[in-house]
């Protein structure tokens, strides 16, 4: 056994190879207690093991795993990563570089500045600031950060003792993390404001408004508006010019949470659907998800270039000396609230080498236009009911209802056997390895599902036709006695 497991690195790319065959199915389920059985021998690490044993436990762990990689994958918002965005994970975690500062990572500081300013140009602040992060969600945390200091920025000495309450606004289809930001900052869950959307999914912009006139007027402080390009079901683009023209007529914060439709921007065809994103104040994008750059890569950008530094800097005599032999200015650390951090720029740059603006962009195009194919293969097939039309991101929403549940009254009793019947064709789908979809209930709705579409792997039409083809097949197999009614 080679003590520095060299020999074992060349064993993985075949294994990596064979495990993104065709053949190797999409997902080979086991209930946790079976999978724990199965790989008890795999899972324990109390021994040493040469590397032919080794192999062979991380090929059983492979047959067990999901294969994000495959176009049946549409579980979640990510899927197959971009094979120029793996090859710059490979590398950037064979040199283990930690982001912080320019003399450790000269290079990669470099590729991060670059990567930063074009997709500030991109989303109409050139003059901003940005900073990667493991994901939206920590996103949110240095948007509501940001948002709280430039309002009170004794509050970075001083804490929250002294302050107004504050109160944060977004729409009742945002993303989890808001609440979870609001918890873990102090605020509170309490004081976030859920604010109706209507039946597109995009936030009420009067009923916004009437929520901060309320809040002011029992002397609560407004501190963020928190507006959404694509939401996580519907995938909606809330009215960002006109959230932005509330901000600015009350004086407050506006974040735009662009994770998942923020990809929109690579098109000149499509970027309209963002029309108001340059007047954020802060704006948070996941190249990680839509687009296919390897987990994790996360952008959180600034209108205001020097708050991000000024917010979070803690000046670490250690680590951020000012009297070092080099530009310190390069040194981009103490923008973070995170220490180490991971070289994620340079996943994103070299796609980005690649491909190019053009090649992003016809990345974009494609799958959405993929997105309304399937939109319309839908409202033309018997059985499948859409949630909503048109659609605003690549997330097409809609039932599959069985033969036997057509053409009946369509009252509660009804619903509530469909939402019943979608977790049910989920399951069939997955325990055969045909395909893994979302589903999810939503104000009103009972139970759908959701398909949402990414870069990769690029589709053709067909494929979709063979998704839906799997739907209807398992939705046919469903009968009453399985719901357990």
């Amino acid at each position: 056994m080679d003590s520095n497991g060299h020999s074992f690195l060349d064993r993985v790319i075949a294994i990596l190879k064979e495990e993104a065959s065709d053949q190797v199915p999409l997902i080979n389920f086991k209930h946790p207690k079976e999978l724990e059985e199965i790989l008890k021998e795999d899972l324990d690490i109390s021994q040493p093991v040469n590397d032919n044993a080794l192999e062979r436990s991380v090929r059983r762990m492979l047959q067990y795993s999901v294969k994000t990689n495959k176009a049946t994958f549409r579980n979640q918002l990510y899927g197959g990563t971009d094979r120029y965005g793996l090859a710059g994970s490979w590398i950037a975690e064979a040199f283990n570089t930690s982001q912080y500062t320019f003399e450790v990572a000269p290079v990669f500081t470099l590729v991060e500045i670059k990567i930063m300013k074009h997709i500030l140009k991109l989303f109409g602040i050139p003059d901003g600031d940005g900073i990667f992060s493991p994901g939206g969600s920590i996103s949110m945390l240095y948007a509501l950060v940001a948002a709280r200091y430039k309002a009170f920025p004794e509050v970075k000495a001083k804490g929250m003792r002294n302050l107004p309450e504050m109160i944060i606004f977004t729409s009742e289809d945002s993303h989890y993390s808001i609440r979870k930001a609001a918890h873990w900052l102090g605020f509170g869950t309490e004081n976030v404001r859920l604010i109706k959307t209507n039946s597109l999914g995009q936030i009420e912009i009067s009923e916004l408004d009437s929520a901060i006139q309320k809040e002011l007027a029992m002397g609560k402080y407004p501190i963020m508006v928190n507006a959404t390009a694509g939401t996580t079901v519907l995938g909606a683009i809330d009215d960002l010019d006109a959230a932005a023209d509330i901000c600015r007529k009350y004086g407050i914060w506006m974040h735009v949470d662009a994770c998942w439709g923020g990809s929109l921007i690579l098109s000149s065809k499509l970027r309209d659907r963002l029309k108001g994103i340059e007047r954020a104040n802060s704006i948070s994008w996941n190249p990680h998800k839509m687009m296919g750059v390897p987990l994790q890569c996360s952008a959180f950008l600034l209108r205001e270039k020097g708050l991000l530094h000024e917010t979070n800097a803690a000046a670490a005599q250690y680590l951020f000396q000012q009297d070092k032999f080099y530009d310190v200015r390069y040194d981009t650390g103490d923008k973070s609230i995170q220490c180490g951090r991971k070289i994620d720029a340079f996943k994103l740059w070299m796609i980005w080498k690649a491909r190019s603006d053009i090649g992003l962009e016809h990345l974009t195009d494609h799958v959405m236009e993929i997105a309304e194919f399937c939109l319309g293969a839908i409202a033309r097939k018997d059985g499948f009911r859409l949630v909503t039309a048109p659609i605003q991101c690549p997330n097409v929403c809609f039932w599959y209802i069985p033969t036997f549940m057509r053409d009946k009254e369509e009252d509660e009793k009804w619903w509530d056997t469909m939402h019943k019947i979608t977790p049910k064709i989920k399951e069939l789908l997955t325990m055969s390895s045909s395909l893994m979809v979302a589903y999810s209930p939503l104000h009103h709705h009972k139970n759908f599902f959701r398909l949402a579409f990414t870069f990769h792997p690029v589709l053709e039409e067909k494929q979709v036709l063979e998704m839906l083809q799997s739907i209807e097949e398992c939705g046919e197999k469903v009968t009453l006695s399985m719901l357990q009614i």
